[in-house]
């Protein structure tokens, strides 16, 4: 029984101690951070800044107004000189329709008073060609008679009762009768060749073109018309490219005067560093804010522990005072003297921090904890290997 006392003192003793020596030699962090990155909002333009009284640590959501710029002496001379360029343009565009519109009126006039002159011409034409016609007739008749005496002058003659002279007189009669009757006939196919030209609208005759002076002008104003009506579509289009223009200059000029400034993230004021009432410049950066979505854990190892561990490896993350334990993945190792890689982040490392080795850890259950989500700076510990009493850890949550 005795024996088995101190058996039984033994395995106690060993256990324990393989607790202890297990609790201790387990792989962890000196300090753990929880830590964000950090977004600068800076001036889109310059101007007098107006900021919204935010206390530091006040949440912000994305897209939120977190102020506006204005600037009364943005420059606006290339939107003035556009504008009085476009009145310009608006200016040749009603004088170039206005003179379009005085040829358009000349061109109807002179076309009616065409069409009254080729009326006027085919009346005075049909008119020549009935008088030919007229003519004619009588040119046959006085032949015909001519023909006849003619014949009885000869009978005469042939006979000896009339004198040689007076059948010669008679003949010449009618030479000049058939003369008559060919030229009047002549002269008809003449007004009918005319006839049937300005029937068809070219005029032919002495001192004529082939057309009247009112369609010659009508050709020539034509001509003027289709030339401005050519340049009243240059400058329509001219005032459209001005037109878009202007709105883009607007635009541009509009924003520069006012401008607003949103936040991009969701997260808290972390600094502001300008004041209200303050003239900024283009660029220039005006307040930093956490971005909560962004939530990472920022620790620090010694070497030993350091240089067991790779990025992907498994990690357990306690916040201090809490009695939660959330897993964690490792994505970043840096090494020591580590400083430049929190130059965009919310919380500095110490000189304590920089001395050891750098480790970033992944949690997604912190970004989905309300409370934790954006509790930058808040601290805890990191665990990279299992722990003897972590059943018991286990069964307390």
């Amino acid at each position: 029984m005795r024996i088995l006392r101190l058996l039984l003192a033994g395995l106690v003793i060993v256990a324990a101690g393989f607790v202890i020596a297990g609790e201790q030699l387990s792989g962890t962090s000196a300090d753990a951070v929880i830590n964000a990155r950090l977004t600068t909002v800076r001036a889109p333009t310059a101007g007098q800044l107006t900021l919204e009284h935010r206390l530091l640590g006040s949440s912000v959501a994305e897209g939120e107004q977190l102020g506006s710029i204005d600037d009364p002496l943005v420059d606006n001379i290339y939107l003035n000189d556009m504008i009085r360029e476009k009145a310009f343009a608006t200016a040749e565009v009603d004088r170039l329709s206005s003179v379009i519109a005085a040829i358009e009126q000349s061109v109807s006039d002179l076309q009616a008073r065409s069409e009254r002159y080729q009326q006027q011409r085919i009346l005075q034409l049909q008119a020549e060609l009935r008088a030919l016609t007229f003519e004619i007739g009588a040119a046959e008749a006085r032949g015909d008679e001519a023909e006849a005496a003619f014949q009885r002058s000869k009978q005469l003659t042939d006979r000896g009762l009339e004198a040689s002279a007076s059948f010669e007189r008679i003949r010449a009669t009618q030479r000049v009768a058939a003369q008559d009757l060919e030229s009047a006939r002549q002269r008809a196919a003449v007004v009918e060749i005319e006839l049937q030209a300005a029937q068809d609208g070219t005029f032919l005759g002495d001192g004529y073109n082939d057309a009247p002076y009112s369609e010659q002008r009508i050709s020539e104003l034509t001509l003027d018309q289709s030339e401005n009506q050519a340049l009243l579509n240059a400058e329509k289009e001219k005032a459209k490219a001005l037109d878009n223009r202007i709105n883009v200059e607007r635009l541009r000029v509009n924003r520069l005067a006012s401008s607003k400034l949103i936040s991009n993230v969701d997260g808290t004021v972390w600094e502001v560093l300008t004041a209200n009432g303050e003239t900024v410049e283009r660029g220039e950066p005006l307040m930093r804010l956490v971005n909560c979505t962004s939530t990472i854990i920022t620790l620090s190892v010694a070497e030993s522990v350091y240089n067991r561990l790779k990025i992907g490896d498994l990690a357990k993350f306690r916040v201090s005072n809490d009695q939660k334990v959330l897993e964690g993945t490792i994505t970043r190792l840096a090494g020591s003297g580590a400083e430049t890689i929190y130059r965009n982040l919310a919380v500095a490392p110490s000189e304590r921090h920089l001395q050891r080795f750098d480790v970033t850890l992944v949690v997604p259950a912190i970004r989905e904890d309300p409370a934790l989500a954006c509790a930058i700076g808040r601290t805890g510990r990191v665990f990279f290997e299992a722990r003897p009493l972590d059943f018991l850890r286990t069964l307390w949550l």
